[in-house]
């Protein structure tokens, strides 16, 4: 068992994690974008849920909107961007399966099996 009581103000950091997963927080304040049109998880599913504030993901350049509670599943290998078009913050919690991250937050080789 693991617990962690998240603060929700880091850019990214990784929560939580064991071999199997691992929890991220990511929060970009507006005009703010990660990732971009070359940017995958080669060895790992990825889930966004959205705590809070809005913005856009584009996701093999597709688009789709992001705003409180909005769960989105960018599977592995799809080339992905997360963008603020906000005013205010954009909270997200993101689930990694298996592991995408290092606990300092260097993205892993993809797994092998």
């Amino acid at each position: 068992m693991k617990h962690k009581q998240l603060r929700l103000r880091s850019s990214f950091a990784v929560a939580l994690g064991n071999n199997r997963s691992q929890a991220a927080e990511m929060v970009l304040p507006p005009g703010e974008s990660e990732g971009g049109s070359d940017n995958r998880h080669r060895g790992a599913d990825q889930w966004l849920f959205v705590v809070s504030g809005s913005g856009q993901a584009i996701v093999n350049r597709h688009r789709y909107r992001l705003r409180a509670g909005a769960l989105l599943l960018i599977e592995r290998g799809d080339t992905h961007e997360i963008k603020n078009t906000g005013r205010e913050k954009l909270v997200t919690l993101n689930f990694y399966v298996p592991p995408a991250y290092t606990s300092d937050g260097e993205e892993l080789p993809a797994a092998k099996g």
